[in-house]
């Protein structure tokens, strides 16, 4: 089965950066459309970038010019690098296929704050 394990979280001040990694066993991953999401307590789940197996790439709007999402094919690793953090993008971060993913991962909490 599937098992994505997402890693590189943690707190940092309103401004700071982390880069955060996922790797997935079990399956081809560099064939699918995969992507960043993330979950804040009490809100929905949303994609906040997106990465094509030939490299195209979308984020969010609330994201855009702070977040960068990659990949390494040969190593069935999704990335996002994410500069100028700001208190709401406070959340779990999750990878998964898009847009049927896998089951989730344990995420990687990121916590923004003075």
């Amino acid at each position: 089965q599937v098992q994505l394990v997402e890693s590189g979280g943690g707190l940092v001040q309103p401004g700071g950066s982390l880069r955060l990694s996922c790797v997935a066993s079990g399956t081809i991953f560099s064939i699918y459309v995969v992507g960043w999401y993330r979950q804040a307590p009490g809100k929905q789940r949303e994609l906040v970038a997106s990465i094509t197996s030939g490299g195209s790439t979308v984020v969010t709007d609330s994201v855009q010019g702070r977040f960068t999402i990659s990949r390494n094919n040969a190593k069935n690793t999704v990335y996002l690098q994410m500069n100028n953090l700001k208190p709401e993008d406070t959340a779990a971060y999750y990878c998964n296929r898009v847009p049927v993913g896998y089951a989730w991962g344990q995420g990687t909490q990121v916590t923004v704050s003075a």
